[in-house]
């Protein structure tokens, strides 16, 4: 590692924390003086670059607004309608547009930043875990999606799996890591997890970090395995690998380390028949130094089950970022996850803050956009307030509304540190697929034409989600009135089944993918009898919610609230196939 170890890192830290502010004004000026020319800039700007006259005449924007440049690149368009810089590419963010994956323009600048945040961010987890590249590998499962190619040529592909095609990951990947490349570009996410656990198994004496991006990746990975160690254990012993693994990618690079290892698969196997399997992540790794995931934001739901299965080992959430800006990282990566804060590093972007205020415990209800709500500096932010971030960058976007809500949780020299709160407008998230209660209201109106003709009537609805088990998945609460009489209990059940395929195929495209790879299970639909929502109703009525500004929630996040409304089920169902 450069700049002399951690130390280096450590020492620049401290400077940009200390110089947050001088750091924001240098990096603004930057991005305007080298594309105030632009044609989007120029339009706002008139080729001035003042700061004071950009944040007065640039508009805040969300992606619908820059989706006409950024599709007029992606179609052969020069750059320099948005951007001075050439695009190298795109990113493929996680959210969506009229259903499909969100486009993020790449430029060499950006890749640059990504390299020295990760230097920074890796310091850190030195400090207080020694140089882990020296002690062993990384037994991390980690998965490829398959590249766009745009019309112009450019390719567009997830952030992580840009990384994993550059060549010095492809280079580095033998030696840190325990899984082939292969078995990361699988097609068949299941064949490609249970390699990489196998080959996690067989060199689980050098294994001294355990992870993935999210916290749900990891504990899907331990479910996967309580459910197949005999068979991995088989693998090891016999050194085949399993018939079912067509994949020939992953067959070959198990054919040049896989031999018959009795010993090593008896050990597996006596660790994994128990009763219990907690803590079986620090029997099956013993030199496991931590588990290196993301525990925040909607990631909180996993924290308590990966503390059972990994009891003893920290979770370490080492940073905050998106595909549109790098953001913050964690100073104390052995603090609890409820904990984590977010240093905010001021020479990745330039970052500003729309205040948010909370409506009531169920959700962040943002103050009005307009002339009297005037976005706050990085160094300005007010400790316990909420803020929805937005971000300038030097790839192309302009004080653009991420949709993060975060909230102050102190300072750290005089840069702001931050917990993340909520994604603003998303309700259901199982696994960064990000459903807005926009997306659920239009599966729902779509589903519930099938009750119509019929003489039934869609009173409230509410849903939540529910990772009990692995892979999670969406419920919908559905409390059903019959016209002229008519019961609930006279609705035929192929109907309430034909409502969960039906709003499923009504869902983003981000959705129907994961679904389709099993990252997501079945949508459940459960009716409740009558009267159930007036039950929930006095529920936040009866912890101080007025009731003349009562709104249902749409998304349930109160455990209690949830036992009321879930023991009133008189029906329960579920789609029958994949969406695709």
């Amino acid at each position: 590692m450069a700049m002399n170890g951690y130390e280096g890192g450590l020492k620049m830290i401290e400077e940009l924390t200390t110089n947050a502010e001088q750091t924001q004004d240098e990096v603004l000026r930057e991005i305007l003086s080298r594309n105030v020319g632009t044609g989007y800039l120029m339009g706002f700007l008139h080729g001035q670059t003042e700061k004071w006259l950009f944040k007065k005449n640039v508009l805040v924007v969300t992606y619908e607004d820059l989706k006409p440049f950024i599709d007029r690149i992606a179609n052969r368009e020069t750059s320099e309608i948005l951007l001075a810089k050439p695009v190298t590419g795109f990113y493929l963010s996680s959210g969506t547009s009229g259903g499909q994956p969100k486009l993020m323009p790449v430029t060499a600048e950006y890749q640059k930043n990504g390299a020295l945040y990760d230097t920074l961010s890796q310091s850190l987890t030195m400090r207080h875990f020694g140089d882990i590249n020296q002690a062993g590998k990384r037994m991390e499962l980690m998965f490829a999606r398959p590249e766009i190619e745009t019309p112009s040529g450019l390719k567009a592909a997830s952030v992580l799996t840009s990384v994993y095609n550059e060549s010095k990951f492809r280079t580095i990947l033998p030696k840190l890591y325990t899984s082939p490349i292969e078995t990361i570009f699988c097609p068949d996410p299941n064949q490609g997890l249970y390699c990489q656990l196998l080959f996690g198994l067989i060199q689980r004496d050098e294994v001294v970090r355990v992870g993935s991006l999210f916290a749900s990746t990891v504990l899907r990975g331990i479910k996967f395995l309580e459910n197949h160690w005999q068979e991995l254990s088989y693998d090891i012993k016999t050194g085949r690998l399993s018939d079912w693994i067509t994949d020939s990618g992953c067959r070959n690079a198990a054919s040049l380390v896989m031999k018959p290892n009795p010993e090593q698969a008896d050990l597996i196997e006596n660790i994994s028949n128990c009763k219990s399997w907690e803590g079986i992540v620090t029997k099956l790794w013993p030199k496991a130094r931590y588990i290196s995931c993301v525990c925040t934001g909607v990631m909180r739901q996993y924290i308590a089950e990966l503390e059972f299965y990994c009891r003893g080992l920290p979770l370490v959430s080492t940073f905050y970022a998106c595909s549109e800006a790098l953001c913050g990282i964690n100073l104390e990566p052995l603090c609890k996850p409820c904990d984590v804060s977010y240093t905010f590093l001021p020479n990745m972007a330039y970052f500003e803050f729309l205040p948010v205020e909370n409506d009531h415990d169920e959700s962040i209800e943002m103050k009005r956009n307009d002339e009297d709500t005037e976005l706050v500096d990085l160094v300005n932010v007010k400790v316990g307030q909420c803020y929805e971030l937005v971000v300038s960058t030097c790839a192309g976007l302009y004080r653009y509304k991420v949709g993060d809500v975060l909230m102050v949780s102190g300072f750290y020299n005089n840069a702001p540190q931050f917990q993340f709160v909520e994604r603003k407008n998303v309700i259901l998230n199982v696994d960064q697929e990000k459903t807005s209660e926009t997306d659920l209201f239009k599966a729902v109106i779509e589903a519930k034409a099938l009750l119509d003709p019929l003489g039934f009537i869609l009173t409230e609805y509410t849903s939540y989600v529910d990772t009990s088990s692995a892979p999670g998945h969406y419920v919908l609460f559905w409390e059903i009135k019959g016209k002229e009489g008519k019961h609930c209990k006279e609705l035929d059940p192929k109907i309430m089944v034909e409502c969960c395929t039906r709003m499923e195929e009504s869902l983003h495209y981000t959705y129907k993918i994961y679904r389709k790879r099993n990252i997501i299970a079945a949508l459940e639909t459960r009716v409740v009898k009558q009267g159930s929502f007036e039950a929930l109703m006095d529920y936040y009525v009866s912890k101080g919610t007025s009731l003349s500004q009562y709104k249902k929630p749409n998304c349930i996040k109160s455990e209690e609230a949830l036992k009321i409304i879930d023991s009133r089920v008189i029906g329960k169902y579920f789609s029958p196939k994949s969406p695709l």
